[in-house]
C-alpha cells in the first residue's frame, strides 16, 4: 500500500500557514493524520475534541484558555461544532505573529465542506490553508509492481473509508457501512438544522443512489418524497456539504449550442452507494442495473480526488446528444476529456468526438478497466484506469514538489 502523500502535503502547509484545516467526511482518517505528524513537529501539541462536553467546557472562555498554549500546535477536532472560534483564531494568530512566531499555530479538523465553513473562516483569509482528505483512492491501495484488478474491485465494492476497505470480511465491511449510514443520518445530519428528518433524508439518499450519475431533477424527487423542490435542493446541498454527494457541474463555455445545465449527481463513495442499494457482494453487483453507473461514479470520483484542486471538473452534454463524462481544466490551459467505459475494447463514439471538438479538448481519453494504453484514432487514447489514475497522482505531487 502506498503511503499517503497527504502527510507531506500537510507538513508543507504547516510550514507556510498559521492555520491549516483538514476537511473531509467522518471516519476518513483526519484525526489519525493529525496525530501522525506530531512527531515531526518541533513543538508540542494540544488536542481538543469539540464533540466532547469536557473539551467544549474548556473553551467556555476560549481566549483565556488558548492563550495558555501559545507555544503549542492546538488541534481543534470537529471545528464545525464551534465555528465562532474562527475570529478568535485570527486575533491569536496575529498576536503570535507580532511575537515572531509565524506558522503552525492551529490545526482544525472538520466534517463539513469548505463552502459550509466559509463565512466563519473568511476572517482568516491569507492565514488559513484548506486540505481535503478523501477516502482511499487507487494509488493508496495498489502498488507500483503491476496492475491490481482484484484490489481495485475491492475498493469499488467496499468504498474507500478505511474501516470498510480494511474490514476482515465482506459482511464486516457491509455492516460497518450500514452503521455509518445510520449514524450519519441520526446524529450528524440533524446537527445542521432541525428541518432535516433523517428518514426522509435516507429515502432521498437512496433515490439518488438508484439514479447514480443522473441529471438532478428536483421536481421528480420532490414528488416522490412529498416535499417541495426547494426542500429537496436544500437536502442535497447538505449531503454535498457533508461529502456524501457530489454535484458535478455542467461545463460552461461559449459553444453556441444548447447545453444541458443541470448538475449530475453521484453518491461519492461507492461502498455507501452499494449499501444503500442493498448490493452485498461484488458478484451481485456485476449483474445489477447499478453496475455501469456505479463504475462511472467510482472512476470519476477517483480521478477528481487524485487530480486535486489544480483541476476543475465538469461534464458536457448537448441537447443533440454530444457528451463527455468528465472534463478536467487545469494548469497550462489543459482541457482533458474523459469518457468512462466498463469495456476493454470500446469504439470512439461520434458524440464524444463532436463534444471534444466543441470544447477544444487538448487531450482525449477513454478510461477502461485495465490494460495497456493504445491509440484508438489520431486524437483519442484508451488507457487502463489504474495507469491513468497513477499518472495523475505522480503529476500532482511532482508539480507540488517543483513549486516548493
Amino acid at each position: 500500500m502506498i503511503a499517503r502523500n497527504i502527510q507531506s502535503e500537510l507538513m508543507d502547509f504547516l510550514d507556510d500557514f498559521p492555520v491549516v484545516a483538514i476537511l473531509g467526511p467522518r471516519q476518513v482518517g483526519k484525526t489519525t493524520l493529525a496525530f501522525s505528524i506530531q512527531e515531526q513537529l518541533e513543538k508540542p501539541c494540544l488536542y481538543l475534541d469539540l464533540e466532547l462536553d469536557s473539551d467544549r467546557a474548556k473553551l467556555k472562555e476560549p481566549e483565556l484558555f488558548l492563550k495558555r498554549f501559545e507555544n503549542e500546535l492546538v488541534v481543534l477536532d470537529e471545528i464545525q461544532r464551534i465555528p465562532e472560534l474562527f475570529p478568535l483564531l485570527r486575533s491569536l494568530v496575529d498576536l503570535r505573529r507580532r511575537k515572531g512566531e509565524r506558522n503552525a499555530h492551529f490545526l482544525v479538523l472538520g466534517s463539513a465542506s469548505q463552502d459550509l465553513l466559509h463565512q466563519s473562516s473568511e476572517s482568516l483569509a491569507g492565514r488559513i490553508a484548506f486540505l481535503p482528505l478523501t477516502p482511499f483512492t487507487i494509488p493508496e491501495v495498489t502498488t507500483d509492481t503491476g496492475p491490481d484488478a482484484k484490489t481495485i474491485d475491492s475498493l469499488w465494492m467496499r468504498g474507500g473509508f478505511p474501516d470498510s476497505f480494511l474490514a476482515k470480511s465482506e459482511s464486516a465491511s457491509l455492516n460497518w457501512r450500514k452503521q455509518f449510514i445510520t449514524t450519519y443520518l441520526e446524529r450528524d445530519i440533524p446537527l445542521i438544522g432541525p428541518r432535516l428528518p433523517h428518514e426522509r433524508v435516507r429515502r432521498l439518499w437512496t433515490m439518488l443512489g438508484h439514479d447514480q450519475g443522473g441529471l438532478l431533477n428536483a421536481a421528480r424527487l420532490a414528488s416522490g418524497l412529498g416535499v417541495s423542490g426547494n426542500t429537496v435542493r436544500f437536502y442535497i446541498d447538505v449531503l454535498t456539504d457533508l461529502y456524501m454527494i457530489r454535484q458535478l457541474s455542467p461545463w460552461h463555455g461559449n459553444v453556441r449550442k444548447r447545453l444541458v445545465k443541470a448538475p449530475k449527481v453521484y453518491v461519492r463513495d461507492t461502498g455507501l452507494l452499494h449499501a444503500l442499494a442493498g448490493v452485498k457482494k461484488l458478484n451481485d453487483l456485476f449483474g445489477h442495473p447499478l453496475c455501469g453507473p456505479s463504475w462511472e461514479g467510482f472512476v470519476i470520483e477517483n480521478i477528481i480526488s487524485v487530480a486535486g484542486d489544480d483541476w476543475a471538473p465538469s461534464y458536457y452534454r448537448t441537447g443533440a446528444g454530444a457528451e463527455i463524462d468528465l472534463i478536467l481544466e487545469g494548469p497550462g490551459a489543459k482541457r482533458i476529456a474523459v469518457e468512462v467505459k466498463r469495456s476493454l475494447s470500446p469504439s470512439v463514439q461520434k458524440g464524444f468526438q463532436i463534444a471534444c471538438d466543441d470544447i477544444k479538448a487538448t487531450n482525449r481519453y477513454y478510461v477502461i478497466p485495465e490494460g495497456d494504453a493504445y491509440q484508438m484514432n489520431s486524437t483519442t487514447q484508451a488507457i487502463g484506469l489504474e495507469a491513468f489514475i497513477k499518472q495523475l497522482y505522480r503529476k500532482r505531487y511532482n508539480f507540488r514538489t517543483a513549486v516548493k
